[in-house]
Order: C-alpha cells, then structure tokens, then sequence
C-alpha cells in the first residue's frame, strides 16, 4: 500500500476534486503550514468550533449524545480549557477515490505544544468536511488557529479497489458538512 506523492495528490485534486478548496504549495509564513506537501496534504481547521464542558455536568455517551456536552465558538482562535476538549472541521472537502485509504495526523507544531489531534481514516470513497477531534492534554490554556494548519492527511492507495466502500454502504458520516456529532 504505497503511501502517494506530491504530484499524485495534485492531479486527483485538480482533475477529481479530491480536495476542494486546494492549496498546491504549503503555505508557512507567519502561519502553521497548511497546503500540498511531498507526501500529504495539511488541512487547514475552520473557524468553527465546538469546546466540550461540564457545565451542566452532562456525561459524555456516544450512543445518546448531548448538546449539553459542549459550547459553541466561532472566531480566528479557539482556547481550549486545560486537559479538555474541542470539535472543529477542515475548511476542505475530500472525495476520496475507491482505491485509497487516508490517515490523519497531527501537526508538529500543535504536538509540541501538547495539542493533539486524533488519528483518523477517511474510507474509500467517503466525501466531506473532516471533523477534527483536538485535545489540549496540558495543564494551560492552548490556543488554535483558525484557517490555518491542523492535520496532515495521508494518501494510501490499494493494490486493488475495496469490494464495498464507504459510499456502497451508505456510511453515516457521508458528504458531512461543518462539525459532526457521534451517530449510532
């Protein structure tokens, strides 16, 4: 399962719309890359964001999720409490082709800060906005930048198409926009 490059990552964008917005250099100055790289794509995270509390002391249950769990922020920055937890989305939308795979991972940058993003798949042929799962794992404050870099996305292409994908069993997660809650 090789994992693809640069030039790869570049054509399925521009002639399948596999990342739309696309940004074909990584973008640096003065902000946390984002853009195509030599073997990913860093996407950048949007400015909306939802921060879990327990204000209303709600349990966090992925089979009855709450609304209560979290507050709602949109703005250039989200702070994120200590040892706590946000949802956010990428400003791009992916179609992933039948026979790739795709694995997100957090940036450097963000990590060397004890902001982590979790690692997720995005399945043959799943389409969306990716939600983003961050968790500030240190005892201050953290801070994360909208329209700026959040994840780098991997790119494994199959020895052969899968025989059912994402979109052949009408995955719950499908053509998402904005953030997603947990579905059952």
């Amino acid at each position: 399962m090789p994992v693809m490059p640069d030039h790869w990552i570049r054509e399925q964008a521009v002639s399948n719309g596999m990342i739309d917005p696309f940004v074909e250099t990584q973008k640096r100055d003065g902000v946390i890359s984002y853009g195509l790289s030599s073997y990913g794509y860093d996407a950048r995270v949007a400015d909306d964001f939802k921060i879990f509390t327990n204000v209303d002391s709600a349990v966090v249950d992925p089979k009855n999720f709450s609304s209560d769990s979290f507050v709602d922020r949109k703005g250039p920055v989200c702070i994120i409490p200590p040892n706590s937890f946000a949802l956010a989305h990428t400003v791009e939308y992916f179609r992933i082709p039948r026979d790739v795979l795709v694995i997100c991972l957090g940036k450097s940058t963000y990590a060397r800060c004890g902001i982590i993003v979790n690692v997720t798949p995005l399945e043959p042929e799943w389409e969306g906005q990716v939600t983003i799962e961050i968790s500030n794992t240190t005892p201050l404050p953290a801070k994360i930048y909208a329209n700026e870099g959040i994840c780098q996305f991997l790119f494994l292409k199959g020895s052969a198409p899968p025989e059912t994908s994402y979109a052949d069993k009408a995955g719950k997660y499908m053509r998402q926009r904005g953030v997603s809650l947990p579905r059952l």
